[in-house]
C-alpha cells in the first residue's frame, strides 16, 4: 500500500467504493486522513463498513467541513452532466481529484525523483504498460504495475527512487489528476472514444495530453491526426529540459523511436541514417504480431532504453513477453495448429486487429452482437478459411459470411473449438490458427469475456492432452 499521508489530519469526501475506491479509501485512512465514504448501492456501502470505512450520507453532509472529494472515475466529472457530489464540492469550493492525483502528491512529498512511467492512448494501454513492466523486470528492476490495468495505484508499494511505477491511465483517471507529472508520459494513438463522458473529441484529446504535457519525457505518437498535433504542439512550446519523442509504427521517421522491417529502431535527432540503433526484432516475438502491437512495442522500447535499458535487455524483453490474457493470447498449440484467445474482442474494430495479424484462420465468432455487426471486417474475409458461429448472433453472422466464407452453425463454444481443431489440423497451411475472436460481447452464454476466453483456453488444452486431432500425432 502507498498510505496517502497528504491529507493528514484533515477530513475529505469520498464517493464510489468499487475496487478502486475501497483501495483510495483504506490508504486515506493508513495516511492518518479521516475519510467520509459513500456510494449510492449498498453492496458497496456494506463492504467498505466492513473493512473499518466510514459511511457517511453525503447527500445530507456539511461539505464545508471536507479538503477534498475524491472520485472514482467511473463517475461523471463534466459530462453528460457533473454527478451531484461533484456540483456540491464546487459549491462549498472543494477541490475534486481522484487516486493517482493522491499519488502524485505523495510522491511529489517523499520521493520527487522516483521514476514514473504513465500511458494512455484509445488502444493499446494494456499491453503497452504490460509490456514495459515486462521489459524493466526482465532486466531485473523493481516494477510496479496498476492503475487503469490490474491493481489500484495505492494498492502499490510507495513511491522510492529505486522503484519503477509502471501506470496505465485511463482519460476519467487524467481528468481527476491535475497534478500529473511524470517522469515518462506516453501517448499511444487518439480516436474518437468516451465522446458520453468528454462531450466532444477536442475535449478528450485535450484531456489526453495533459499526461504528456506534464511529462519530462514525453514520447508521443504520430501515427494519427489528434496525436501528431499534439506532438507538434507540445514541441513547439516545450519547457526547458522537458525532452519530446515522436513514434511511430507506420513509417520509418527522420528521429526518434519508429519499426521498420519488424524492428524496433532509436534515431537520435541530427544523426544519419547508418547511426540508427536497433533495440529489438519483433520477428519471433509471437505475442507481439500485428501493426497495433508493433506500436505498443515501440513505445515500450522507448521508455525502457529511457530507463537505461541496454539494446540486449530491451530485445530479450520483447522476446519473452508472455502477452496479456485474453488479448490475441496463445494459448496452446497442436502439431501446426496454435490457439490463440482474443476473446477481449468485443465488437468488430477489436476482432479487426487479430483477422489483421494472421493467415489461414479458422474462426470461432459469435455471442451478443454490437451494433454493425461484423460487415466492417469483410474486406478480411479471404484470411478467414472457415468460420464456427456460435451464440445469439450466429444467424446475423451467417447472412453476412454466405457466399464470401464457408461456415458451420456450432450453437456453443465446445461444438466450436472442437469442429475447428479437427479441420485446422487438416489443412495444408504452414500454420493454421484456432481463434476466438467473437466480435460480441459474452452476456448471452458467459458472464463475461474473462470467462469465454477462460473456457477457451481450458477447451484447448483438454483437446490437446484428450483428444488426438485427425492427422495429427497424439
Amino acid at each position: 500500500m502507498t498510505p496517502a499521508t497528504t491529507f493528514a489530519g484533515r477530513k475529505v469526501a469520498l464517493f464510489g467504493l468499487g475496487g478502486s475506491g475501497l483501495s483510495t479509501a483504506r490508504a486515506l485512512i493508513a495516511g492518518g486522513a479521516s475519510v467520509a465514504a459513500w456510494d449510492d448501492g449498498e453492496p458497496g456501502r456494506a463492504k467498505a463498513q466492513a473493512q473499518g470505512v466510514e459511511i457517511v450520507d453525503l447527500t445530507s453532509a456539511d461539505w464545508r467541513e471536507f479538503s477534498a472529494l475524491i472520485l472514482s472515475p467511473g463517475v461523471p466529472l463534466t459530462h453528460p452532466e457533473p454527478h451531484w457530489t461533484v456540483a456540491r464540492a464546487r459549491e462549498a469550493g472543494v477541490e475534486v481529484i481522484g487516486d493517482i492525483e493522491l499519488f502524485c502528491r505523495e510522491r511529489q512529498a517523499k520521493a520527487p525523483g522516483a521514476p514514473f512511467i504513465a500511458i494512455t492512448g484509445t488502444n493499446g494501454k494494456s499491453t503497452t504498460t504490460a509490456l514495459i513492466a515486462h521489459l524493466l523486470r526482465s532486466a531485473g528492476k523493481d516494477v510496479q504495475l496498476g492503475g487503469n490495468i490490474g491493481t489500484p495505484i495505492l494498492d502499490l508499494e510507495p513511491p522510492s527512487e529505486a522503484r519503477i511505477h509502471v501506470i496505465e491511465c485511463s482519460s476519467f483517471q487524467i481528468d481527476l489528476t491535475p497534478s500529473l507529472a511524470p517522469s515518462i508520459g506516453i501517448l499511444i494513438n487518439l480516436t474518437p472514444d468516451h465522446i458520453d463522458r468528454h462531450g466532444t473529441m477536442e475535449n478528450y484529446a485535450a484531456v489526453k495530453e495533459r499526461l504528456v504535457a506534464g511529462a519530462d519525457v514525453a514520447l508521443i505518437g504520430v501515427d494519427d491526426a489528434f496525436s501528431h498535433a499534439i506532438g507538434a504542439r507540445l514541441t513547439e512550446r516545450r519547457r526547458e529540459g522537458q525532452r519530446i519523442y515522436p513514434v511511430s509504427a507506420a513509417r520509418a521517421l527522420d528521429w526518434g523511436f519508429f519499426i521498420e522491417d519488424r524492428k524496433a529502431l532509436y534515431r537520435e535527432a541530427g544523426h544519419a541514417p547508418e547511426e540508427t540503433e536497433t533495440l529489438g526484432d519483433l520477428e519471433g516475438a509471437r505475442t507481439l504480431r500485428g501493426a497495433h502491437n508493433a506500436q505498443n512495442a515501440a513505445f515500450a522500447a522507448g521508455a525502457a532504453w529511457h530507463c537505461g535499458l541496454s539494446c540486449a535487455e530491451i530485445a530479450r524483453g520483447l522476446l519473452t513477453y508472455p502477452g496479456l490474457p485474453h488479448r490475441m493470447e496463445e494459448v496452446g498449440r497442436r502439431g501446426r495448429v496454435v490457439f490463440v484467445n482474443d476473446s477481449k474482442a468485443t465488437n468488430a474494430d477489436a476482432a479487426e486487429k487479430a483477422l489483421l495479424s494472421y493467415d489461414d484462420i479458422f474462426w470461432i465468432a459469435g455471442g451478443k452482437a454490437k451494433d454493425g455487426g461484423i460487415e466492417p471486417l469483410r474486406p478480411l474475409f479471404p484470411r478467414i478459411a472457415k468460420a464456427y458461429l456460435i451464440g445469439a448472433a450466429a444467424q446475423d453472422f451467417a447472412r453476412t459470411l454466405e457466399g464470401a466464407v464457408t461456415y458451420e452453425q456450432c450453437g456453443t463454444l465446445d461444438v466450436a473449438i472442437a469442429r475447428a481443431a479437427e479441420e485446422a489440423a487438416l489443412s495444408a497451411a504452414r500454420e493454421p490458427v484456432v481463434l476466438l475472436s467473437p466480435a460480441c460481447a459474452s452476456y448471452d452464454q458467459f458472464a463475461n469475456f474473462e470467462a469465454r476466453g477462460d473456457a477457451f483456453r481450458l477447451l484447448a488444452r483438454e483437446l490437446h492432452a484428450h483428444a488426438p486431432i485427425a492427422g495429427e500425432t497424439p
